[in-house]
């Protein structure tokens, strides 16, 4: 083995390390958050507009503290959600939530105002729709706040409505709130909702429907809920019969503020009339009349407003409490044993991949060049991908039998993808109804090199934890789990809270550079074992970690070597392997030595011998041979895979991975069809001698 000196391995870092971005995304989970959900204790998100436009600073900063400790001393996590110059961020910090409430130029963000006052970097508190939709997508299933938008007066002629409702009918979350505020139309809200397939239920012994500042507006919810624990179970029903709307909670007023509600009301009819008069509109109006009605109550109501919120968060937490210990009560499961020394056969074999499938449209030119604006010369070809479907397309050509989970549309493209795979194991894909089939479509130059991606791949956020711990006894039991990163952050979180819990090792496919950060948000890539970036996605993943990375990545092969080996030395503080692929120059294997190589066998506890980082040079393929560049990587990790699966040395898991990767390039489909064992059997399939493998040592 060639011995290089150590200090090569920090040539390319910088001297001085530079403040890591929150994540490459548009949404930030808090570590806190995330690994609460990913561990499935509960977790209650919180809007940030009554910080921004609810109550005068300091009332608004302290209120939201307030209410975060009110939900932490309750046992849940809290999560508020606001908008940070272009980011949402699912949780905020004590410096986050100051700048919001001191923020002059902060917007109101609902569903419409998320893509322009992301596009344009601005900041903003969230209304109850943005809150819900960041809420889901971080998968958190219980929401808080004050009270709800609704259908304005005289809303059946002017079509007023807010988009509270909308949003209420098409996500699946759980709202508590004090009803509906009494200077909107709360009949016609009501009927809305019904409209939109919304259950309501007041929280109480009547079905009172409570307005806000009073305890009942002379309305009644269909149903009610006397404990957290029967809220719980309104959730859970709603939530395990996938109807993609959402539950109202009505929380009524503490009695003790109650007695206030006349005056109030008083203050409010009064407070609308002057709206009227100065023609105050549209979002406008609740800001005003809050603000009116706070100076003729002389500060009454708004200590109406913060007793009630306060209450919602109690009755929340208690409500999440109770639906976490469901869920915990549900997958309860004992630790597997497995016998001592058994080694995985094909009749065992039980691995599960987790990830996306698409249509891929693949376009190579019959130049080197293309031509922008202008109709080239080449060839189109539809085949099936996705970074999971490839994966576990490899494994089950290479004599294993993968579990895959994923999801598709209901619509021809998904008919096709499971007529293409009925070779796989495809019982775990889901159909959704509303939902696209993931597409995507490359561009690709003469010679094989991408020269343009796009992808309409929404559908891939459905892949969500809720979906993929149904499946959790056969994560439980699984000899290896492959999650990519096309899947959502909490997704992955709960797929590393099992792993960690019944010791399976899992191997993370970062998917693109986009994405690769998305274990490092919180602690679950200390549960990773396997991981293959390449360098661009290895300087997302130390990003992510807070760590130095180079401004420019370096363009001579030696010095790529060298700076994936340096990159890859922290990651190995908890991840026994990482496998950072190079192109054309092939693969690095970093990880404990064992001669004469890494070793790749999952080993509890991980790297505790020397590290050492292995270069293994890929297979030739020329330009010419090269038809499709969508699946190599996948195929290299595919056939690694079923190397460490059928407990082969390291020598030939590598080669198994670039032999695959080489039919891949040479085959119209990301997975090759004559990828079997046999064609990438290291001795059978490459009758040259395999150059010699180096070796750089790590620093400890």
């Amino acid at each position: 083995m060639l011995r290089r000196p150590a200090a090569h391995l920090r040539r390319c870092i910088p001297a001085s390390p530079r403040r890591a971005g929150l994540h490459d995304g548009l949404m930030s989970v808090h570590p806190a958050v995330s690994q609460a959900l990913a561990d499935r204790r509960p977790v209650v998100a919180l809007e940030s507009t009554i910080v921004t436009h609810g109550m005068p600073y300091p009332h608004n900063l302290n209120t939201a503290k307030e209410v975060e400790s009110i939900v932490r001393a309750h046992g849940a996590v809290p999560a508020t959600v606001g908008v940070l110059q272009g980011r949402l961020h699912v949780g905020l910090t004590g410096e986050e939530l100051d700048f919001l409430a001191r923020c002059r130029t902060a917007l109101k963000v609902s569903r419409r105002d998320l893509p322009y006052v992301v596009s344009k970097g601005l900041s903003g508190g969230t209304t109850v729709s943005g809150t819900m939709i960041a809420a889901h997508g971080a998968g958190i299933p219980v929401f808080v706040t004050g009270g709800i938008g609704g259908v304005h007066r005289d809303g059946e002629n002017t079509l007023d409505i807010s988009a509270d409702l909308t949003e209420l009918g098409r996500t699946p979350i759980a709202v508590v709130s004090a009803g509906v505020k009494s200077i909107l139309d709360i009949g016609r809200t009501l009927e809305f909702l019904e409209t939109q397939g919304v259950c309501v239920a007041t929280y109480g012994r009547s079905k009172k429907f409570p307005a806000f500042f009073s305890p009942e507006s002379g309305y009644a919810s269909p149903y009610n809920v006397c404990s957290p624990e029967e809220a719980a179970e309104l959730v859970a029903s709603t939530l395990s019969l996938g109807l993609r709307s959402g539950v109202l909670l009505a929380v009524p007023i503490p009695d003790g503020h109650s007695a206030g509600g006349l005056q109030i009301e008083e203050a409010i009819q009064r407070a609308v009339r002057e709206a009227s008069s100065n023609g105050i509109i549209g979002r406008d109006v609740t800001p005003f009349i809050l603000q009116r009605v706070s100076e003729i109550t002389e500060g009454k109501s708004l200590q109406a407003n913060i007793a009630l919120i306060r209450n919602n968060a109690k009755v929340g937490s208690q409500v999440a409490c109770a639906l976490s210990a469901l869920s915990q009560k549900k997958h309860a499961r004992p630790r597997r044993t497995n016998p001592e020394g058994e080694s995985p056969t094909k009749h065992q074999s039980n691995a599960v991949v987790v990830g996306g499938v698409n249509v891929d449209f693949i376009a190579k030119a019959k130049t080197e060049k293309l031509l922008l604006g202008q109709t080239n010369c080449g060839s189109v070809g539809q085949s099936f991908g996705g970074v999971g479907r490839n994966i576990a397309d490899c494994l089950s050509r290479l004599d294993q039998t993968p579990l895959f989970i994923s999801a598709i549309g209901l619509d021809a493209h998904g008919e096709n993808v499971l007529t293409s795979c009925k070779h796989m194991n495809t019982s775990a894909i889901a159909r959704l109804k509303e939902q696209r089939t993931a597409t995507y479509c490359a561009v690709i130059t003469e010679k094989g090199e991408l020269s343009l991606g796009l992808g309409d791949m929404d559908i891939h956020q459905q892949i969500k934890a809720e979906c993929v711990s149904q499946y959790e006894d056969q994560l439980a039991a699984a000899s290896l789990v492959c999650v990519d990163g096309n899947v959502p952050v909490s997704t992955i979180d709960y797929i590393c809270f099992v792993a960690e819990k019944f010791a399976v090792p899992v191997w993370f496919e970062p998917t693109d550079a986009d994405k690769a950060c998305k274990p490092f948000l919180s602690q679950s890539w200390k549960a990773l074992t396997y991981t293959s970036p390449n360098l661009t996605e290895l300087c997302t993943m130390n990003r992510a970690l807070g760590l130095p990375t180079p401004a420019v990545l370096p363009i001579s092969p030696d010095e790529q070597i060298n700076c994936a080996a340096a990159l890859s030395r922290p990651l190995l503080e908890h991840i026994q392997c990482v496998i950072v692929t190079l192109g054309s120059m092939g693969v690095l294997v970093c990880g404990e030595h064992k001669a004469p190589s890494v070793n790749l066998q999952p080993k509890r506890p991980k790297n505790k011998g020397r590290l050492c980082a292995v270069h293994y040079p890929a297979v030739a393929v020329t330009g010419d041979e090269t038809v499709n560049v969508s699946g190599a990587g996948d195929s290299l990790a595919g056939g690694m895979m079923v190397g460490i699966l059928r407990g082969c040395d390291t020598h030939t898991c590598v080669r198994m991975g670039l032999l695959a990767a080489r039919l891949s390039l040479s085959s119209p489909h990301p997975i090759a069809p004559t990828l079997d064992l046999d064609s990438v059997h290291p001795l059978r399939a490459h009758r040259q001698p395999w150059p010699e493998p180096t070796c750089l040592w790590m620093e400890s």
